[in-house]
């Protein structure tokens, strides 16, 4: 009779767990892309996923725990996208307008994701934490050295946010490329009080080879083009 390995039969059960959890997450973000939360059902989700609705209660109670998971995978991609983009800037309106267009060219490359964070984020209390704390950060600093003069940081909130969740929803929807986006970069830093000459020689600079973030910011935006 032929040895059972339990451990190894664990390891399979964990690994298949793991497959059919992702696979949920995975279904509900693909959801959420284009529809409202409160408009999706565990059947809706467990369809998606094709899998049996008692594995859906395996991984998760309800929509809330799901949505909550779908959250946490949102928080920390922002977190990968945004922190390299900010570190080795040491000007805050520069990291705006690199950050800016790293979440609009990242929707370029990957609608789905676009239409997810665009349709989703303010219905996920830790993404909109993770985002405003960062932005929030930046406007400050730029407000302190007398950057951005003509607004508070409150309004150069919304006015960032507003504009780059519209161009990632219209990303979503392949109706931008990148050849937009230094026009929207542009646009934003102009709206934040900067002149029109201030705006574009920066937009002008994160686009140099020169930049950290150069490559970064082109390769973002290559499948766009």
């Amino acid at each position: 009779m032929a040895k059972i390995d339990l451990a190894r039969r664990a390891q399979i059960g964990l690994g298949r767990r793991a497959k059919s959890r992702s696979q949920l997450v995975q279904a509900a973000r693909a959801l959420l892309s284009t529809r409202a939360a409160d408009a999706i059902t565990v059947d809706d989700v467990t369809n998606q996923a094709e899998v049996a609705k008692g594995t859906f209660y395996l991984h998760f109670r309800n929509l809330d725990d799901l949505r909550a998971a779908v959250a946490e995978e949102l928080t920390c991609e922002f977190d990968e996208l945004l922190q390299p983009h900010r570190a080795g800037i040491a000007d805050p309106v520069e990291r705006i307008a690199t950050g800016c267009t790293a979440f609009i060219a990242q929707a370029l490359r990957d609608p789905a994701w676009g239409g997810l964070t665009a349709r989703g984020i303010w219905a996920f209390p830790p993404v909109a934490k993770a985002v405003h704390v960062r932005l929030s950060e930046d406007l400050h600093h730029a407000i302190q050295q007398g950057r951005l003069a003509s607004v508070t940081a409150e309004v150069g909130l919304d006015i960032v946010v507003g504009v780059v969740l519209q161009a990632m929803r219209s990303a979503g929807e392949q109706q931008l490329s990148s050849r937009d986006l230094p026009a929207i970069v542009s646009a934003i830093l102009r709206a934040l009080g900067l002149t029109a000459d201030e705006a574009d020689q920066i937009v002008r600079r994160i686009s140099e080879p020169a930049h950290p973030r150069y490559h970064i910011v082109q390769n973002e935006q290559q499948p766009g083009r």
